[in-house]
């Protein structure tokens, strides 16, 4: 049943009734939201200004706004001296090249320097669709993850995006946030709780029942796993699921709470399943509470073109196979 703290929207299950936004768009407001807050908040970007909504930014505050140019390597040695100076700096591109293409500048001048510069990630995960394996992110999380001192937030819908990017502008670290390009269902609320660095439960066992396994999941394939646990639990399995929006620094309390009362857990998540939100979750287990594990995501494979819930189906992220893998580890508990 859906968990009532969660403050999610009516008809939440009812895709056909959502509101679809990207969750880019929620980064835009974001950035204007903390530009009206505070004016150390600057915004860069990488010839990608329309495509990442940092026009948005850009158009209240022309004045704190610089277009960088192709040059992503350059982009984040610029933001990290004006971090080093007071400035809160943003800097925006495709996750496949920021990540992707500058990372040894995050590493070096952001991170070993720990200057607050927050990287936006956009077009990250398959459902970019047509633009095919080249623009598809699908190790960002994995790169970021492992660096120290970098924080990884990764929003389920563009209301969860708003809120982690406004969230991550006062945090005073290091932060890498993920978006996606195509329009995905809206189910929080502003009144869901979301704070960084702590999971939030979305759906729980029905009254009297434990649950069989724990769901784990971020970004827009946790409404995915929502529908699973409706179908789930009409065919008597109970669950919970999971809004794990913050894979680093990990919510463990909440991690290994699930492992003790599910016994079995499934991670969902639109990356490789080597380096994410799954393998995360595994380090915290195998230190606190192993437990059988099934991993949904991507199976060691680059991206292809074709349509976003194509691929989000053929690289098996569906509904359905989120349904087996839990299956499969409830079986392997016996």
């Amino acid at each position: 049943m859906l968990n009532p703290d969660a403050k999610l929207v009516e008809n939440v299950l009812d895709k056909s009734k959502l509101e679809m936004i990207p969750t880019r768009d929620g980064y835009g407001k974001g950035l204007v939201k903390a530009g009206e807050k505070d004016e150390r908040v600057v915004v860069l970007c990488a010839d990608l200004t329309e495509s990442t909504r940092s026009l948005w930014f850009a158009e209240k505050f022309p004045e704190r706004f610089i277009e960088i140019g192709v040059a992503e390597q350059n982009m984040a040695l610029v933001a990290s001296g004006m971090a080093n100076y007071g400035k809160i700096p943003f800097i925006s591109s495709y996750a496949t090249f920021s990540p992707g293409r500058n990372n040894e500048q995050i590493r070096t001048n952001i991170c070993i320097n720990n200057v607050p510069v927050k990287i936006a990630g956009h077009h990250a995960g398959v459902s970019v669709g047509p633009d095919g394996a080249t623009h598809q992110a699908l190790e960002d999380i994995a790169i970021m993850r492992v660096i120290p001192k970098m924080v990884v937030v990764v929003p389920c819908d563009a209301i969860e995006a708003e809120k982690a990017t406004v969230a991550a502008a006062f945090n005073g670290q290091p932060t890498y946030i993920r978006f996606g390009r195509e329009k995905s269902p809206v189910f929080t609320t502003v009144d869901t709780p979301f704070e960084i660095g702590r999971a939030t439960c979305f759906w729980k066992p029905a009254e009297g029942r434990k649950p069989d396994v724990a769901i784990i999941g971020c970004g827009a394939l946790l409404h995915n796993a929502l529908i699973a646990a409706e179908e789930l639990s009409k065919e008597g399995i109970e669950s919970c699921v999971i809004n794990n929006h913050t894979v680093k620094p990990m919510d463990e309390e909440m991690i290994v709470h699930a492992a003790k009362e599910a016994g079995a857990i499934v991670s969902v998540e639109e990356h490789q399943i080597s380096g994410g939100l799954g393998s995360a979750i595994a380090e915290v287990l195998s230190r606190n509470y192993p437990a059988p594990q099934e991993f949904v995501g991507v199976q060691d494979k680059f991206g292809e073109s074709g349509t976003p819930d194509e691929l989000i189906e053929a690289f098996g992220m569906g509904v359905g196979s989120i349904k087996q893998a839990v299956k499969r580890v409830i079986n392997r508990k016996k």
